[in-house]
């Protein structure tokens, strides 16, 4: 089974962005790439069969071997992951580089659920009512079109089309997105190994006197 990770390349100024304030752009870039090596490193030890990163950006060193690089190219969201889903050979599941909490154990639970018979999908609740991962049996063209990103109700249209299209969904464990420093604080306090809670510690002190 593919794991496609969605990317941003973590450039100052481009990622993370909602961190700033109190972070600056180069923090801000400095914990994304925390957060992208620790999903990195989940997903290849999850047991995937293939890792991609569909990808905003130029692959850098952050970029480890056997890492099929894909770019994400232009348009809105639906539209990159879409694409990011072409380039899928079979079952696949798909996180993106905002929840580094993730674990190996996680995504492999979440792989062995979408391959449980009778089971068409699986879509896993942000708590802000986004999704943070998504697994399909096989894509479909539809999947993705037209729904809007970054609202309350993101999760819930998500799951409204994949139930249009005539899919049985299972669902999986919430988890927290890490849009801003608060969710970057509480990630890393309740999951504190890692690269991405050590990076989050190292600016943690100096960071909340200005807040």
């Amino acid at each position: 089974m593919d794991l496609i990770v969605l990317a941003k390349e973590p450039v100052p100024g481009r990622v993370k962005t909602r961190l700033c304030p109190p972070c600056t752009p180069e923090v801000a870039a400095g914990i994304a790439a925390a957060a992208l090596a620790d999903t990195l490193e989940a997903a290849r030890a999850s047991g995937a069969d293939r890792v991609v990163v569909a990808l905003d950006g130029r692959p850098g060193d952050w970029c480890p071997p056997g890492v099929r690089v894909v770019p994400q190219g232009s348009g809105g969201l639906d539209q990159r992951l879409t694409r990011a889903w072409a380039a899928t050979r079979g079952p696949a599941l798909q996180i993106a580089m905002d929840t580094p909490q993730v674990t190996a154990a996680d995504l492999a639970a979440a792989m062995t659920r979408l391959m449980v018979p009778g089971t068409d999908a699986v879509l896993g609740p942000a708590l802000d009512g986004g999704w943070w991962a998504i697994g399909l049996r096989r894509p479909h063209s539809h999947t993705f079109t037209g729904i809007p990103t970054s609202r309350p109700d993101t999760g819930r249209r998500q799951h409204e089309r994949l139930v249009a299209l005539g899919l049985t969904v299972a669902p999986l464990p919430p988890q927290r997105d890490v849009d801003t420093w608060d969710d970057a604080v509480a990630v890393a306090g309740a999951h504190p190994l890692g690269t991405f809670a050590a990076t989050v510690r190292s600016h943690l002190a100096r960071l909340e006197p200005t807040r």
